[in-house]
């Protein structure tokens, strides 16, 4: 390796010999996830949150909590403008319902990593994940998002963009239409 000095500037540059041509190793700190946290909302954009999911667990044998949270609306709160469940039989009907799906969905995994479910009710789901997140400590939340735009995203928000807003651990956020850099097995016979 030769150093010198850059002619019309006030830095150094490194020249390096081809057979000496690998710099000094760099130590880099390491990721250490233990609990990731996917929000489901049952769409096949969770289910792709869920696959993002799996693979990380998967590298970092970490553990999974699958989380659905049903939004209610507080019995002393006006009406409001969009309907929401208030009832207290259609709410145990509703945990009930999505407790089913996650464990069927929790078998679909076939994974021999650790998977976990659990239903939330709450008055808006982007509070109940967050709160999940700081009671369980995970380490991340993965969670796919719509894309909503314009007056959809005024009314109604992003439960995604929320998330990230007040989240106490990094947020990886998945979008229909991306580029994905996990690949099924399928994909990667296919490929071959």
């Amino acid at each position: 390796m030769r150093i010198r000095a850059a002619r019309h500037s006030h830095s150094v540059v490194f020249e390096t010999e081809p057979r000496n041509s690998t710099l000094p190793p760099i130590s880099l700190p390491e990721v250490n996830l233990k609990k990731i946290l996917v929000p489901i909302d049952f769409s096949e954009l969770s289910r792709k949150a869920l696959q993002y999911g799996l693979t990380f667990a998967k590298q970092f044998n970490a553990e999974i909590l699958l989380l659905h949270v049903i939004e209610f609306a507080p019995l002393a709160a006006p009406s409001p403008p969009l309907p929401i469940i208030q009832d207290e039989t259609t709410r145990a009907t509703l945990h009930e319902s999505a407790a089913k799906q996650l464990a069927k969905l929790r078998n679909e995994t076939g994974s021999q990593t650790s998977v976990k479910a659990s239903v939330r009710d709450g008055v808006s789901a982007h509070d109940e994940i967050v709160k999940a997140a700081i009671d369980g400590n995970f380490d991340l939340i993965i969670l796919g998002t719509q894309g909503r735009t314009g007056l959809a995203h005024l009314l109604i928000g992003s439960t995604a963009e929320k998330v990230v807003r007040h989240a106490p651990c990094p947020v990886l956020v998945v979008r229909e239409r991306e580029h994905d850099f996990i690949t099924s097995r399928k994909e990667t016979s296919t490929r071959s």
